[in-house]
């Protein structure tokens, strides 16, 4: 009797299918969609190729054709990619690819983008629109200027909407629309006039009744339409004219000349401003490349270099106290809750996390309130008279304690799970080696716990770095001194930049980028630092 061996060849082809069955891998692998699946797919690609069009017309409209490729090439790849069964590890990969690059590698690229350019108020468009701007603004009414009857309207909501001028030309009865981009004339059909030339309805647009209309009257006498000689500004809220631009742009000089005066601005291409000989510079500008001029103000000029050095001191005494005050009080009510001879634990455990359960920006106004001179919980329970916030080192001290409320229960917790990782038996050997708690604790404990909880105060150090509601919603960053509104005592980085961005004082993004990218540096310089500290003490203890 024989036996049939199998050879090598036999011994590969068996290796290539399932156990029993002999099939091939790839259709051992394939996996057959069900009708949920395939509703969930149709229904998501469906929706990228809604959102593909939605933004193709704005894209088209304003002749983006490398966005518009960018948007084609990227909704096809998508499509590729999902009808396709290959590829199985991309598409897991490329949901959260997208999300990264939208919203952490955009952002940090048009911040630096940003940083290196003049943009803010004053500057915030084209040439061009700074030229249609300047000569806008100094209209002036002059004798025999055409006036028209004006109904004030808005595209959409009446309180929030843009501002659009309903004029009826006195000579012909037609009705124009008219709006920061010119003006434009409205067929008979879509408008309804009532006797005296005023505008009641209008297709697409929402007329103001006199209250609307009074509640935005400051829109209403800064709106300038553009037109062939010159501009319409309104006189009231009933009537507009069309003035005369006194100041006009020559191309020859390429500068802004004062019909009345003479005076002359040139343009300047490298500050993107129009500048007079003295000096002196139009308010309107547009926004131009100014190289690292933004990077150097920061550390030269002395209306900012002062303060961002000033404030960026107490920015990392604030961070450190913060995570090193909660860290303590976190580990020791951890430690005092791990020992064995504790009772209650989880009762106290449970009351002990409240502040973490708790609304961060809810507790925040709280405790602001708690601090008032006058009607402040704090001074009327301790009997003090203390102006928490109006002096610089109490307003500090105030910061601080506040962090440590809402702090603590997150390192307590997290200190507890680490705490309960540690064997006992090294505590115990320790003891039996004659080594005193304080020493067990020291040697053991401590070094084990920043092993495990290393990450984690580093990640704490650069969220309170950075942590704008802490400030913002206590004490806006003040007390600020006479001579300097926009940075105060209890100012980080981040909220002295959006002041720079955002504040009263007017908005200066582009130096406010700047600052931003400086913050970036110095919160990545000190984590990894600190990371490769940790490493080498993870290679000791581990």
């Amino acid at each position: 009797m024989s036996t049939k061996l199998s050879g090598p060849r036999s011994t590969r082809n068996s290796g290539r299918g399932s156990v029993g069955t002999g099939l091939p891998r790839t259709v051992r692998n394939h996996v057959p969609i069900t009708a949920t699946g395939l509703v969930v797919k149709v229904v998501l690609l469906g929706l990228v190729a809604g959102i593909a069009i939605w933004a193709a017309f704005p894209l088209v409209g304003a002749g983006k054709w490398v966005g518009l490729a960018l948007l084609v090439a990227t909704t096809t790849g998508l499509f590729y990619l999902y009808l396709t069964p290959r590829h199985i590890p991309a598409k897991y990969l490329l949901p959260g690819t997208v999300f990264l690059i939208a919203f952490q590698v955009f952002p940090v690229l048009y911040t630096a983008s940003t940083a290196f350019t003049n943009f803010g108020d004053g500057h915030r468009g084209s040439k061009d629109d700074a030229i249609v701007a300047i000569q806008s603004s100094s209209v002036q009414q002059v004798p025999g200027s055409t006036e028209y009857t004006l109904s004030v309207a808005s595209e959409g909501d009446p309180v929030t909407g843009p501002l659009v001028f309903l004029v009826t030309d006195p000579a012909t009865g037609a009705v124009s629309a008219g709006d920061a981009g010119g003006l434009r004339r409205l067929d008979a059909a879509d408008v309804t006039v009532a006797p005296g030339g005023r505008v009641t309805a209008a297709d697409g647009y929402t007329v103001l009744t006199f209250g609307q209309a009074s509640t935005r009257s400051q829109e209403i006498t800064d709106l300038v339409v553009p037109t062939a000689d010159g501009a319409l500004r309104s006189s009231g809220l009933s009537r507009a004219y069309e003035g005369r631009a006194i100041r006009a742009y020559d191309a020859g000089c390429d500068c802004i000349t004062d019909r009345e005066s003479g005076r002359t601005w040139t343009a300047d291409e490298k500050a993107g401003s129009f500048v007079a000989a003295d000096g002196e510079r139009l308010a309107q500008g547009w926004k131009v490349n100014v190289g690292g001029e933004n990077f150097s103000r920061v550390l030269t000029d002395p209306n900012i270099s002062g303060p961002f050095f000033g404030t960026l001191l107490w920015n990392f005494a604030f961070a450190t106290g913060s995570t090193g005050l909660t860290f303590l009080l976190g580990m020791a009510i951890a430690l005092a809750l791990h020992s064995p001879r504790m009772r209650g634990t989880n009762l106290y455990r449970v009351l002990l996390i409240l502040p973490y359960a708790m609304p961060s920006f809810a507790m925040l106004l709280v405790w602001r309130d708690m601090f008032n001179t006058d009607f402040g919980l704090i001074n009327n329970l301790f009997g003090l008279g203390v102006d928490w916030f109006g002096q610089d080192w109490s307003a500090r001290a105030a910061v601080l304690l506040v962090q440590l409320w809402l702090g603590y229960p997150y390192m307590f917790l997290v200190a507890t799970g680490a705490l309960q990782a540690i064997p006992r038996e090294l505590t115990e050997a320790t003891s039996v080696d004659g080594a005193s708690p304080w020493q067990s604790f020291r040697a053991v404990t401590l070094p084990l716990l920043l092993v495990a909880l290393a990450p984690l105060l580093i990640a704490s150090f650069a969220y309170n770095f950075n942590n704008i509601n802490a400030i913002w919603l206590t004490t806006e960053g003040g007390p600020f001194p006479a001579d300097n509104p926009r940075n105060g005592a209890t100012d980080l980085l981040i909220t002295y930049t959006y002041r720079l961005a955002f504040g009263a004082q007017g908005a200066e993004f582009g130096t406010a980028a700047a600052v931003s990218i400086f913050i970036f540096a110095i919160v990545a310089t000190v984590s990894a630092i600190s990371f490769r500290s940790t490493r080498k003490q993870e290679e000791v203890y581990s």
